[in-house]
C-alpha cells in the first residue's frame, strides 16, 4: 500500500450545540474507534479552523476540521461476508445495487451488518481508505446505485465531482397525490431542531436542489423521476413532503396513504402494506477517475417497487374502462 497521507476535511454541523471535539469526531467518523481518534488529537493530526486543540475543546458548529493520517491506520469496522450486488467494478471503482434494508454506513447502534462491513470482506484494500471508499450514501430503505472508490486518487476525484455537482443521479419515486407538472424544488435543508432523526426545510440549512419530472399520473399518485443537483440527507423525501406530495410508504415525512376513490380491498391492503419509502436510485453517471471518460449505469427498480407501480397502473386502467 502507498505510504502517502490521507487527508479528511469535515464541517461541524451547525446545530451541534456545545460539544467536545473527540465526541463530535466519534459521531462524524463512526468507522474509526475512539482510541484512534484520541490518538490523532494527541499527535496533532487534527486541526480546528487550522489550529491544533485539545480533545476537550468545545465545538459550537460550522467549524472546519482537518484530519491527516497514514494509510496503515485502518478502520475499526469488522469485515462480514454480506452478499453485495456488484453491478460493475475495476481497479478504481465499484458500483453496487443496494437493496432495501441494508444500511450503508455504520453509526450509533449499527456497527454490524452494513454495506461497509460487506465491502471490507469482499474488497479488503478498502480498509486503507477513509470510510472504506464510500463517498455518498442511500437511506436504509432506499434502493439502487452507489459508487465506491478503490483508491485514494479515485476517492478524491469522486468527492470533487460530487462537490462540483457533476455526478448525475436520477431516482424513480412514487409520491402521494397528483402532480400537475414537473418542477424544480430549491429549498435549503437542515437537521430538525427537535427530532434528530429527521431533516427539515430551514433558511439556516444547506442549499438543496431537486429536479422533478412526471413519468405517469395515476388516480391518486404520481410516478416521478427526480434528478439531484445536490445530495443532502433525505433530500428527495424532505423536498417532496414540503410541496405536499410525500413518498408512498414514507411515514417519517408525512405519508398519509392516500387511497383512490372506489379502491378495492387488495389495492388498499398493498398501499398500506408498503413499509418503506418508494424511492429507487436507478441511474448514475460520472467521469471515470482514470480514463476521464463519462460512464453511466442503470438498474431497474426492485420487485416491490415495480409491483406497486403495476398495481397503481392496473387500478388506473380499470377505472378508465369503467367510466
Amino acid at each position: 500500500m502507498s505510504s502517502s497521507k490521507v487527508f479528511l476535511a469535515l464541517t461541524v454541523p451547525e446545530d451541534i450545540g456545545k460539544k467536545r471535539l473527540d465526541s463530535t469526531l466519534a459521531e462524524l467518523l463512526p468507522e474509526y474507534s475512539r482510541t484512534t481518534i484520541q490518538h490523532w488529537i494527541e499527535n496533532r493530526q487534527i486541526t480546528v479552523n487550522g489550529k491544533v486543540v485539545k480533545r476537550k475543546y468545545l465545538l459550537t458548529g460550522k467549524e472546519s476540521l482537518s484530519v491527516q493520517f497514514s494509510p496503515h491506520e485502518t478502520l475499526s469496522i469488522n469485515p462480514e461476508p454480506i452478499d453485495l450486488d456488484v453491478q460493475w467494478s475495476d481497479e478504481h471503482l465499484i458500483v453496487i445495487n443496494k437493496p432495501a434494508g441494508l444500511i450503508v454506513h455504520p453509526g450509533a447502534g449499527n456497527y454490524q451488518g452494513t454495506m461497509m462491513n460487506g465491502l471490507l470482506h469482499h474488497f479488503p484494500e478498502l480498509a486503507y481508505l477513509p470510510r472504506a471508499g464510500i463517498v455518498h450514501r442511500l437511506d436504509k430503505n432506499t434502493t439502487g446505485l452507489l459508487v465506491i472508490a478503490r483508491t485514494e486518487k479515485a476517492r478524491q476525484s469522486l468527492a470533487s465531482q460530487l462537490a462540483e455537482r457533476t455526478v448525475k443521479r436520477i431516482y424513480q419515486a412514487v409520491c402521494e397525490g397528483i402532480l400537475i407538472a414537473g418542477m424544480t424544488i430549491s429549498k435549503p435543508i437542515a437537521r430538525h431542531p427537535r427530532d434528530r432523526l429527521r431533516m427539515t426545510i430551514s433558511h439556516q440549512g444547506k442549499s438543496a436542489i431537486s429536479h422533478v419530472r412526471i413519468n405517469r399520473k395515476f388516480r391518486s399518485h404520481t410516478l416521478i423521476e427526480v434528478a439531484l443537483e445536490t445530495g443532502r440527507t433525505h433530500q428527495i423525501r424532505v423536498h417532496l413532503n414540503s410541496v405536499g406530495h410525500p413518498l408512498v410508504g414514507d411515514t417519517r415525512y408525512g405519508c398519509r396513504t392516500i387511497l383512490p376513490e372506489t379502491a378495492d380491498e387488495y389495492l388498499i391492503e398493498r398501499l398500506r402494506g408498503f413499509q418503506r419509502q418508494a424511492l429507487h436510485a436507478g441511474e448514475l453517471s460520472l467521469v471515470h477517475p482514470a480514463t476521464q471518460e463519462v460512464q453511466s449505469w442503470q438498474v431497474d427498480p426492485p420487485e416491490d417497487f415495480q409491483e406497486l407501480v403495476d398495481l397503481l397502473s392496473t387500478d388506473d386502467t380499470r377505472n378508465r374502462n369503467s367510466t
